[in-house]
């Protein structure tokens, strides 16, 4: 008898388990269509990828800069996010979608008070639906206090 109850919860949970998973979804194309059938996209083009702060004293090492972009597309550009290597660096920018043909910025602002002195070089990934390349790596760089020759 415990055998038969053993083997009925086993058989029990056996299909609740499989019923229990959800079945795969659909793809749907959200592209936007222009009337001509062409797709529209979104396009991001930066004015400048890279910004050198240059020299900055330890006590003056909070500096920021702004990289600007344009929409270059003609379905509107969403930046989904912008992430640096690390904390000392913050990026900020809009959350809201930029039309096409309207240019967008994303403020860097490094800190490096407390840091060291030394060369800097910081990366910021920025991630949009940009169609071309959805995927955008800025870079700042500078010197804190004095720059050490190279032996």
């Amino acid at each position: 008898m415990k055998k038969i109850i053993f083997a009925s919860l086993l058989l029990f949970a056996g299909f609740s388990t499989t019923f229990a998973q959800t079945p795969e979804r659909k793809n749907v194309n959200v592209t936007p269509v222009a009337a001509n059938g062409n797709e529209k996209a979104a396009e991001i083009k930066f004015e400048t990828i890279s910004h050198d702060f240059g020299s900055m004293s330890e006590e003056d090492a909070v500096k920021t800069c702004v990289f600007n972009f344009t929409n270059t597309g003609d379905a509107p550009l969403i930046i989904h996010q912008a992430i640096a290597t690390c904390g000392c660096t913050v990026p900020t920018f809009t959350k809201d979608p930029i039309k096409p043909g309207e240019k967008g910025q994303i403020e860097v602002t490094y800190n490096g008070k407390g840091k060291g002195t030394g060369r800097f070089m910081k990366g910021i990934t920025v991630r949009s639906n940009a169609k071309t390349n959805p995927t955008v790596r800025l870079t700042i760089e500078g010197v804190v206090g004095e720059e050490k020759p190279v032996e």
